[in-house]
């Protein structure tokens, strides 16, 4: 028993540390990129639309929120099945109209905390991209496998934090629509999105095979999206969520 009970250990292990996709990651990177620029164009066209005419923009901003979240398990079951001449367009369309659903918040962290704001934001983002490239790809099996369990726990903990925040923030604003319950909610997502972004370069090439560079690149796009919004609202939040003059 001891003999067997070690082999199917090793078998285990052997399994937990193959690689599906060894070149995945490298062939996803062009794309998470070029997301990130059609967000930011999003971004902007979001707030020129906001300053040109207002009483547009939130009727466009509902069509787009909703059809982001369609355009999102469409072109992510197109990308799965590795046809990336569908997906990629797809995957285009979902970055832009991304960009153009957070251009409220962005609007929102340049009137209360200022520019920079939204440059640091952005800034620590790409600094946490820099680190988990280095060291997400030379995680053991032990530690990336820990870590995956941790970030999949913590979202689904920061999913039922927001759904109490939202159901909150309806009967009692003033606990759950800001001061510390935001704070908390956007530490919690910082630190678990920084987390996400090592963990995205351990699981991809055990996840998906060369030939699903897409839909790799869709899920870490997601978690550097993620990251930005949570580094935002996390630096609205230790100002107060407005600025005083």
């Amino acid at each position: 028993m001891p003999a067997s009970s070690n082999f199917q250990q090793a078998i285990r292990e052997a399994n937990a540390s193959g690689l599906v996709g060894p070149n995945v990651v490298n062939r996803a990177l062009p794309y998470v990129g070029g997301g990130m620029v059609l967000t930011a164009a999003g971004v902007l066209g979001g707030l020129g639309l906001m300053a040109s005419n207002a009483a547009l923009f939130m009727p466009l901003f509902w069509v787009a929120l909703i059809g982001n979240f369609i355009l999102f398990f469409v072109a992510q079951n197109v990308a799965n099945k590795g046809n990336n001449a569908t997906a990629l367009p797809l995957l285009a369309a979902y970055s832009l109209l991304t960009g153009f659903t957070l251009s409220g918040l962005v609007s929102y962290a340049l009137s209360s905390a200022g520019v920079g704001a939204v440059g640091t934001a952005a800034l620590a983002t790409g600094i946490t991209f820099i680190a988990a490239s280095v060291m997400g790809r030379r995680m053991s099996d032990s530690v990336g496998q820990a870590l995956t369990g941790a970030v999949g726990l913590g979202i689904l903990g920061l999913i039922v934090a927001m759904l109490v925040q939202v159901v909150g923030s309806i009967f009692a604003p003033a606990i759950f629509s800001g001061g510390g319950f935001e704070l908390l909610i956007a530490g919690f997502g910082t630190i678990l999105f920084v987390g996400a972004a090592f963990v995205d370069f351990y699981t991809m090439p055990r996840t998906y095979n060369d030939n699903q560079y897409l839909a790799g690149a869709l899920g870490m796009y997601l978690t550097y999206i993620n990251l930005f919004v949570f580094v935002l609202r996390l630096i609205i939040a230790l100002q107060g969520g407005g600025r005083r003059d």
